[in-house]
């Protein structure tokens, strides 16, 4: 097999690896990059991930190019302080994925076999139940069946998660109608607080009981939540701009305006995107 031109050598892993232990020498390292620990590059590695979403999103494959290897850094960068701390190395984090994929395509590997995408699901969420299971046994404790639904995920997406893992053994309404009650439930007992004056606490805890809903609702539709939003963030921007325009060409900036005036202007840009 011809060797491929992304082993080449200016563009090996090695060459990355290098970079970073470069970047994070005690003494001839970048001062930013040596101070660094997982906590801090963390939030980094979230904000990456969601940069690669957006070149896809966009279309743009010279932007996600350039955003799978800010990723891919961001990898190399918690495998070169683990590796300082006598944890692991990178090679370790390739062999434990390349370990994983196998053992969970044992179709592709090995000699089980799956006729459909679907019965590759089943015996995929199998596959990582047994490996929650035993994690569980190892560290002493009983498994749940939430075991896994990692505490990072955004919280509309978390809570789809969560009440798909509790779907699998029936604790989930069965149709639409009751879902759509518990939402007028729901939103009725946050009115409630807030006319009652209730703390922050509760209003924020009833709050967050209907947007548990809705995102319950998102399922039952087979909507994505968090895509849903996205899309309306989307909307919204796009039409506040509209508004800061159609202000502009009357001389003004939205702080000189009233909401009377932003309000109508919003109605415009609507009826323009309509149109």
């Amino acid at each position: 097999m011809p060797p491929n031109a992304s082993d080449s050598a200016n563009g090996t892993i090695g060459r990355l690896l290098a970079v970073m232990a470069t970047l994070r020498h005690p003494t001839a390292g970048c001062p930013w990059d040596r101070e660094q620990d997982f906590g801090s590059i963390a939030p980094y590695t979230i904000e990456e991930a969601y940069e690669v979403a957006e070149a896809i999103r966009a279309g743009d494959m010279g932007q996600l190019k350039d955003e799978l290897g800010d990723l891919l850094f961001q990898v190399v960068f918690h495998a070169r302080m683990a590796e300082e701390a006598g944890a692991f190395g990178f090679a370790d984090v390739v062999a434990a994925i390349c370990d994983k994929m196998e053992r969970r395509h044992p179709h592709v590997f090995g000699a089980a076999t799956i006729g459909s995408a679907a019965e590759q699901t089943l015996a995929w969420e199998e596959q990582k139940a047994a490996e929650r299971a035993a994690a569980g046994a190892r560290e002493g404790r009983k498994a749940s069946l939430l075991d896994g639904v990692t505490q990072g995920l955004p919280g509309l997406t978390r809570a789809v998660k969560l009440q798909n893992r509790a779907a699998r053994v029936g604790f989930d309404w069965p149709s639409l109608a009751p879902v759509l009650a518990k939402i007028d439930e729901e939103f009725a007992e946050l009115r409630t607080e807030i006319a009652e004056g209730a703390p922050k606490e509760r209003i924020e805890d009833e709050f967050g009981d209907l947007l548990f809903v809705v995102a319950n609702l998102a399922r039952h539709l087979d909507l994505d939540p968090e895509a849903a939003l996205r899309r309306t963030n989307a909307k919204f921007e796009r039409r506040f701009r509209r508004v800061e325009a159609l202000l502009a060409e009357r001389g003004r900036r939205p702080d000189q305006s009233d909401l009377a005036e932003m309000d109508a202007l919003w109605d415009q840009a609507k009826a323009e995107e309509r149109a």
